[in-house]
């Protein structure tokens, strides 16, 4: 009996494969598995290395490894470290935007998988940056707690999907620059009293999509390291080019 139903769950498996076959999340091009790009999506990624700021993350050219950048010296933020995998290109923004803005959480494993090689913490808590309920009712998740789930499977580390709080909402931060965005999320995130002992003296990997100024990650910072963590490092799937205050204008929780 077991053979038989066995037997039944390959053959359906077959006929939609047949019927809905991978896609790559970039263009839609048939794959050879699911959450797979292409190769002309794959080489249009541009992926990032360890050669940036040890706080930020900005790129510094030629820069040993735990060289701070002088806004960091200058203006130290609440994060100990930021790292993405690619910078905010076409391929990765469509990603995220199908995530976020088109009803597709299957992008968050896509997401999660290459997020992955960034989890080299062995003692750490991933957190995700929390979203306010008006927008989770509207959107119907948060993407960036999908991803932390995602890289909770594969890493073995604890998630705690609740213990930071937004307490209000935020303005929407799209075409905001980096001043503008700080005073909007200031004060709008509280780690719930009664999970403090979660996070005292521990490291947090706080999880995000888009890494665009900063703000919303430090804010969080700022509230995990007044509930006691060790340190908080980001890390997420894309980072816009901080060139200029204007670039990621279309980038939001």
């Amino acid at each position: 009996m077991r053979g038989i139903v066995a037997s039944a769950k390959a053959a359906a498996s077959r006929v939609v494969a047949l019927a809905l076959p991978p896609r790559c999340p970039g263009c839609g091009a048939v794959t050879p598995d699911d959450h797979r790009f292409c190769l002309i999506c794959w080489q249009s990624l541009d992926f990032l290395g360890d050669d940036g700021c040890a706080r930020c993350g900005i790129p510094l050219a030629m820069a040993p490894a735990g060289t701070i950048c002088g806004g960091c010296l200058a203006d130290p933020p609440a994060l100990d470290g930021a790292r993405a995998v690619v910078g905010y290109g076409p391929i990765a923004r469509h990603v995220v935007m199908r995530l976020k803005y088109g009803g597709r959480p299957g992008h968050a494993e896509t997401i999660g998988r290459l997020m992955g090689r960034l989890v080299r913490e062995e003692d750490a808590v991933l957190i995700p940056v929390p979203l306010h309920r008006w927008r989770i009712w509207r959107r119907g998740y948060n993407q960036s707690a999908l991803i932390a789930r995602v890289l909770a499977r594969q890493s073995g580390l604890p998630v705690e999907v609740d213990l930071v709080r937004r307490t209000r909402a935020t303005p929407v931060l799209r075409g905001l620059g980096r001043q503008a965005r700080g005073r909007a999320v200031r004060g709008a995130f509280a780690v719930d009293p009664a999970m403090r002992e979660r996070v005292k003296g521990r490291s947090v990997l706080l999880v995000d999509d888009v890494h665009t100024t900063g703000a919303t990650a430090n804010a969080c910072a700022r509230a995990l390291k007044r509930a006691g963590a060790a340190e908080v490092r980001l890390i997420s799937w894309a980072r816009v080019s901080l060139e200029g205050d204007g670039d990621g204008a279309d980038v939001d929780n």
